[in-house]
């Protein structure tokens, strides 16, 4: 009769023992802006280093993140920031908000990728960068020619086909946005850049909330033309949606996959082993199976669909800039174009 006895001791302590082990454990809040297809795979990566630290991720949009971040910032919540665009985390830093830190690996990584300050305030994972996702069996029905550059976008054959992110909520589109204002001018409002856009507009069926979302609708043959970034591109083109990926020749808006340690975190020790981790090669081996160009160079395989001199096509940006400009543009983008956009 006392065997049953002898389990429920044992399972009892096992039970107290497992409560023990994950009580031990770190718990570090993360505000992410990655692809949630992408999440699993770096959280294991981590903690095969660091399996005493449990990542709990915050995830939306780039510019859904950027403003939740802003309104917290009298009452800090996350302890890092992981995977969200270079130039939202310099506009944070200039707001204070950031913890300045060198990474274990920060030495190899590239210069132009990584804040300026010694030590920096963020550091580059990847770059992501513009793609059009181009339906080839609807654009055929449609008698449609497949575009070349921005300003195809721009002709009659393409209205009410295109769909792209908003740059308010999505990184992508506002890479795009700076990208346009970048090559053709901004002039506060003026420059040929708004003019662009104004075009553009013209034939814009909607814009979305995601940089992911009309790489998918156009995978899916809803629109024709989807304005996205080539992570989404390849990953739906890989399984099967009849899109070509469409580089335009003017140049590529893009930005930075970015890490920041948030200033405040009462877990600054785990957000440093974060940090030292996101920087490492093996961190940057799992990046290149998603994105052309990481931080640190020669790391990331070549991509499928994705041109051997991409990163030559992308325009230049100054992300300080970028973000000394950001509410200033997004009202302007705001007060023209805001009509088409997608209903929450």
């Amino acid at each position: 009769m006392r065997r049953p006895l002898l389990l429920s001791s044992i399972a009892l302590a096992t039970l107290a023992f497992a409560g023990s082990v994950l009580a031990q454990k770190t718990q570090l809040l993360v505000y992410t802006a990655l692809e949630t297809d992408q999440l699993k795979a770096y959280q294991e990566g981590f903690n095969k280093v660091h399996p005493d630290i449990d990542i709990k991720w915050v995830r939306d949009s780039t510019g859904v993140i950027t403003a939740k971040l802003l309104a917290e910032k009298a009452n800090a919540q996350a302890d890092a920031v992981m995977g969200v665009a270079a130039s939202s985390l310099a506009l944070l830093d200039k707001n204070g908000m950031l913890e300045p830190y060198k990474p274990l690996n920060y030495d190899a990584l590239m210069p132009q990728y990584v804040d300026k300050k010694n030590p920096p305030a963020w550091f580059g994972m990847d770059v992501w960068g513009a793609t059009v996702c181009f339906n080839t069996v609807e654009a055929q029905k449609r008698n449609i020619p497949k575009p070349e550059t921005w300003k195809d976008l721009t002709k009659p054959a393409y209205k009410g086909q295109i769909v792209m992110p908003n740059p308010a909520s999505s990184g992508t589109g506002f890479f795009d946005v700076s990208a346009w204002l970048t090559l053709w001018g901004d002039d506060n409002g003026k420059g040929g850049g708004w003019k662009y856009m104004d075009a553009l507009h013209e034939n814009i069926a909607q814009y979305t909330h995601s940089g992911s979302k009309p790489c998918n609708m156009a995978a899916s043959g809803e629109f024709v033309v989807g304005i996205s970034f080539e992570y989404r591109a390849n990953a739906n083109k890989a399984k099967g949606a009849p899109i070509d990926l469409v580089f335009p020749k003017e140049g590529l808006g893009w930005d930075l996959e970015a890490f920041a340690i948030h200033k405040g975190t009462k877990k600054l020790d785990a957000a440093k082993k974060l940090a030292d981790w996101a920087s490492s090669k093996d961190a940057m081996l799992l990046y290149g199976k998603n994105f052309a160009i990481t931080a640190q160079p020669g790391v990331a395989a070549p991509l499928a669909n994705v041109p051997k001199d991409y990163e030559a096509r992308l325009v230049k940006m100054d992300f300080a800039v970028t973000a000394a400009n950001r509410e200033r543009v997004l009202e302007e983008w705001t007060k023209r174009y805001n009509s088409k956009t997608e209903k929450r």
